[in-house]
């Protein structure tokens, strides 16, 4: 046999002996290139056994001499050995950079590797992962209008990898980060923007206020979670004769009000009062818009001081509705030891306020590397503190998640007004998404209570210290560092395009308790986008609770209705015209609802809105107008049945006829009230009744009166 048959019979056992896939002793005598994977120089080259005959020997010769090269010479073992897909032997044709890849089969022969084709091994159905990276374009984010939440944001930029431009962009960016509402840049067709239209908007403490008061007038159980509560100045005379009354009535109750103002932030303008006669004036004459609640008088305390509880909510998308909660949040700790209000200490915000913008210039402020100690801590550390002392954190956390739920959902229905006025249907434009910061406070009987919600939480993981007198330098925070990185990043995670557009909704609803909610830490979402990334600290909460909350989103069906008869693309007023052919279409007017009826409510309804909201310059019927008079319509058609059974009455109706299926009357409703167990910790039905979100119900609003709740802040 020839020198050249034996150098490549040991070039390809050295091959198999790199591989140990194949016991040497196990090598076949017959040796065969595939003619599949060698270019065409060596196209025909095969290799035979001594017995297959001179034939075969002689051709294989005669081709290699023809072509003035050798096989040996044309084909070597790759230097890796391996196919880095398939993990196969791979040998390599000299001078044109080319692998042949190779496979031992069973019989001995070696056989080429499938054409790999978007880094994929077609023999193998193997994925070269790498390849796949290397073809993907980074991300692009627009972070020119970042402001405060600039240095986590960069951050976690570069642990995704992907490629900010601090300065924007001329052509379209993947991602634009705002760092206080969605028209920050007002030129945005594509892409997605952390800001939700008119998100600001309906934040503010007067509108939310609003929408959970919509809600808890047909959900007063579920909705029990936020303090009582009256917007000034529209309703000062009824707190002060709701105040007179429960005074009159036990003269020993004291109660205390915190009054916020519509607009403010970071505690400004925040104070306490006792009496209506306290309220604050502006020019000497007119009350500031403002919201005053109820005071929580029993909060829990830790080391004797009031604390709340900063959660970080995402919300991906209002359609399909989306959220996520956090997993870690922030507890705010106040500077001075709590005592229940009284006339002395009512000024004492540092006793009294969480927030952190105050209580840091109080010269007892701790700033600690710890997340278990100092002013400012992680809201697991409180969880573990209350776990110790037999506390059932589960029950808080599902509560917790249910107050953010309900709350969402209460905000949606404006939400999506706003979004088709900025952005109609079949405009270009680009997706929202946004993260929100809810504040809570826990009461004495672990009970979760809504202070408020914030459209632009602060994402600044530094804090200013005092390193000499007079000089002051930016630190960094551990403890904001840790929790807020990671949810700017995974947040980002989320709305990865690439992950977008695989993303597919399920509908994955629990079972049928709120217990059900809270997932215990082994089994927590451990999903990541790269190797080198932590497992996602947000869990989705909705759509997988779907089954527990979906029946709350009546308001959401009015608002459908609502959008349908706007008429005109980017405006959020009902016109007159547009609200009769509401009455129509829905078949609502008859011989005692006459359509010269329907415009005296029109005009009625509009013009009282008008006055309540002095702000807006557009004409017309905005949707708390709209739910208004769509109330008081359902109130009239059914008269025996409760509030929440006459909407969804009518909702059937206005549904039906819009579809095309009308309904004369109203199908049996099954009452939604034990769809979620009553928590062992919710108050029960408050006998103080909240101001009515307009004069939908004049009648009951003259017989209002103020009683104190039965456990509210009184439970231990």
């Amino acid at each position: 046999m020839s020198d050249h048959f034996e150098k490549v019979k040991i070039q390809l056992q050295q091959i198999k002996a790199s591989r140990e896939a194949v016991e040497t002793e196990a090598a076949a005598e017959e040796e065969q290139l595939s003619p599949a994977s060698v270019s065409p120089v060596t196209a025909d080259v095969s290799f035979a056994d001594r017995k297959s005959g001179g034939r075969s020997r002689s051709k294989t010769r005669s081709k290699a001499d023809g072509q003035t090269q050798q096989v040996s010479d044309l084909i070597k073992p790759d230097p890796l050995g391996l196919c880095r897909v398939c993990n196969e032997p791979d040998l390599q044709i000299i001078g044109t950079g080319r692998i042949l890849r190779g496979n031992t089969a069973t019989n001995g022969h070696v056989e080429s590797c499938q054409t790999q084709r978007d880094g994929k091994c077609e023999r193998h159905g193997k994925e070269d992962g790498s390849k796949v990276a290397k073809k993907r374009r980074p991300v692009t984010v627009d972070i020119s209008k970042a402001k405060t939440s600039l240095v986590a944001l960069k951050l976690s930029i570069r642990q995704l990898k992907w490629k900010e431009f601090p300065m924007g962009r001329r052509t379209a960016c993947d991602i634009y980060w705002h760092g206080v509402s969605f028209h920050d840049n007002e030129n945005i067709v594509s892409g997605q923007v952390n800001k939700f239209p008119g998100m600001i908007e309906m934040l503010r403490k007067i509108n939310l206020s609003r929408a959970v008061r919509t809600m808890q007038e047909l959900f007063p159980e579920e909705y029990n979670f936020y303090p009582r509560s009256w917007i000034l100045p529209e309703e000062y005379q009824l707190f002060s004769t709701q105040i007179r009354l429960l005074k009159d009535n036990d003269s020993t109750l004291k109660p205390t009000f915190i009054v916020k103002p519509d607009s403010g932030s970071q505690g400004d303008g925040i104070y306490l009062i006792r009496d209506p006669a306290d309220l604050r004036v502006i020019s000497g004459s007119q009350i500031k818009q403002a919201v005053v609640q109820e005071y929580i008088q029993k909060p829990l305390l830790i080391d004797k001081l009031k604390f709340d509880i900063r959660l970080y909510v995402l919300v991906r998308s209002l359609e399909p509705l989306e959220v996520y909660i956090a997993k870690e949040g922030l507890s705010r700790f106040c500077t001075e030891p709590y005592q229940e209000p009284c006339q002395k200490n009512l000024s004492h915000v540092f006793m009294h306020l969480t927030n952190y913008s105050l209580n840091v210039h109080s010269g007892n402020f701790v700033h600690s590397d710890s997340c278990s100690t100092g002013s400012k801590r992680t809201f697991s550390s409180v969880l573990y503190r209350l776990a110790s002392k037999g506390l059932d954190i589960k029950k808080v956390w599902s509560d917790v998640i249910a107050l953010v739920i309900k709350t969402v959902i209460a905000l949606v229905p404006e939400l999506k007004v706003y979004y088709q006025a900025d952005i109609p249907p079949g405009k270009p434009g680009p997706s929202c998404f946004q993260i929100l910061g809810f504040d809570i406070l826990l009461m004495k009987n672990l009970k979760p209570v809504l202070l408020e919600v914030n459209a632009n939480p602060s994402m600044r993981i530094e804090h200013e210290q005092e390193v000499s007198p007079g000089v002051f330098e930016y630190v960094p925070s551990p403890v904001d560092e840790e929790v807020k990185v990671g949810v700017i990043r995974d947040t980002l995670r989320l709305m990865d395009p690439a992950r977008r557009k695989q993303h597919v909704m399920t509908n994955t609803g629990g079972s049928s308790s709120e217990e059900a909610i809270v997932v215990k830490a082994e089994t927590l979402d451990k999903e990541g986008l790269a190797d080198s990334l932590p497992s996602l600290c947000l869990k989705e909460v909705f759509p997988k609770y779907t089954k527990q909350f979906n029946y709350l989103r009546v308001v959401e069906r009015i608002a459908g209705i609502f959008l349908r008869f706007l008429g005109v693309k980017g405006t959020m007023r009902l016109g007159p015209t547009s609200f009769r052919t509401f009455i129509r279409n829905c078949k609502l007017s008859n011989s005692s609802f006459s359509m010269a009826s329907v415009d005296i409510l029109y005009i009625d309804i509009t013009r009282r809105w008008a006055g309540m909201l002095p702000e807006s310059r557009e004409a017309g019927m905005c949707l708390q107008a709209f739910i208004e008079a769509f109330f008081y319509l359902a109130a009239r058609r059914y008269k025996d049945l409760p509030l929440r059974e006459q909407v969804l009455s009518m909702l059937e109706v206005c549904e039906g006829s819009l579809e095309g299926q009308g309904h004369e009357k109203p199908r049996p409703h099954r009452s939604h009230t034990n769809t979620i167990p009553t928590s062992a910790h919710s108050s029960a039905p408050t006998t103080l009744n909240s101001p009515a979100l307009t004069r939908r119900h004049k009648d009951h609003r003259q017989h209002q009166t103020l009683q104190p709740s039965a456990k509210g802040n009184t439970d231990n």
